[in-house]
């Protein structure tokens, strides 16, 4: 009996640790740093410009534990996710050792001088409107939903709109 309890002991903490590990691997997709970020924004654009929205570039890495719980925070709210993908195109844009894309970084004027993560909002021409220090969204540890809203809402094609002011 000792030895099947041990067998279940073993079968049970192993499955989690392997479920921790596909958690983490699922992660690690989240910020490609093999990808072209200049063709990651030229499509984000291009789509962004046919559906009437603006693009979002997320921008950081896999090893940015901010830019994780950012992106998780906002697919777990759905008035969050509901309003980002009602309005924008959004793209996560890596910055790595393995690749920084310091072309594309240096274009939109070094968003990076914020730390990570940090948001950039093009229009549908591909115009930068807006640098987002992602600290200012924050309150305690972590993103507020409040401020990370009122983000979201002030940079929408219709906040921009000159009737709306």
């Amino acid at each position: 009996m000792k030895t099947w309890s041990l067998i279940l002991c073993l079968v049970v903490s192993s499955t989690g640790m392997f479920a921790q590990q596909a958690t983490k691997a699922e992660e690690k997709k989240l910020y490609d740093p093999s990808a072209d970020a200049k063709v990651q924004i030229a499509e984000a654009v291009q789509q962004a410009k046919k559906e009437g929205k603006h693009v979002l570039l997320q921008m950081g890495g896999n090893w940015c534990g901010w830019c994780i719980l950012f992106d998780k925070k906002v697919n777990a709210e759905p008035a969050l996710k509901k309003i980002l993908d009602a309005n924008y195109v959004s793209v996560h844009i890596n910055y790595s050792p393995e690749n920084k894309n310091e072309e594309v970084f240096e274009s939109l004027g070094y968003p990076q001088r914020f730390g990570f993560p940090v948001f950039v909002v093009l229009d549908g021409d591909g115009n930068r409107l807006h640098t987002q220090d992602s600290a200012l969204l924050e309150e305690g540890k972590g993103h507020d939903t409040k401020k990370v809203m009122s983000f979201f809402r002030n940079w929408t094609p219709k906040a921009l709109e000159k009737p709306s002011y």
